[in-house]
């Protein structure tokens, strides 16, 4: 499964804290790539798998269009109406992911899944763009 996108948790929190506080720009070298899916194409998938029979192996839950890290910082930046966002290096991250004892490794690995079998089996998705997911989450009042 792909990043999770959802207005009451998750990574958005994190995210939206960074780019409060002027830390929106490119997380590590920007260019590695972010699968995710929005919490209610995730809703819709397990509603639409419960009525498949013979399902084998694997299935990706993910959208359609991975996007890179520079692009959904923008973006968060863009939805958040931030002008600018100072990018966070490598090192930077490290220390950070230490001190709240985590991993970068969502943030710096990139990841690129394609759902060919959901595609296959005819699933559409909502949320098919990562700006319009954000801007629906992001539209939300948020508790944090």
């Amino acid at each position: 499964m792909a990043v999770v996108l959802g207005k009451d948790g998750g990574v958005i929190h994190p995210l939206k804290k960074s780019v409060r506080f002027w830390l929106g720009g490119k997380q590590g070298k920007g260019n590695q790539m972010f699968s995710w899916i929005h919490i209610e194409d995730v809703y819709r998938i397990i509603e639409f798998l419960e009525k498949k029979e013979n399902i084998v192996g694997a299935i990706n839950t993910s959208t359609l269009i991975p996007i890179t890290n520079a692009q959904l910082m923008q973006l968060f930046r863009k939805n958040m109406k931030m002008p600018f966002g100072l990018p966070s290096p490598t090192w930077l991250l490290k220390i950070g992911a230490i001190v709240i004892k985590t991993e970068t490794e969502l943030i710096l690995k990139s990841q690129w899944v394609i759902p060919q079998k959901l595609m296959n089996w005819g699933f559409i998705f909502t949320f098919k763009v990562a700006y319009v997911a954000l801007k629906e989450i992001l539209s939300k009042k948020l508790t944090s």
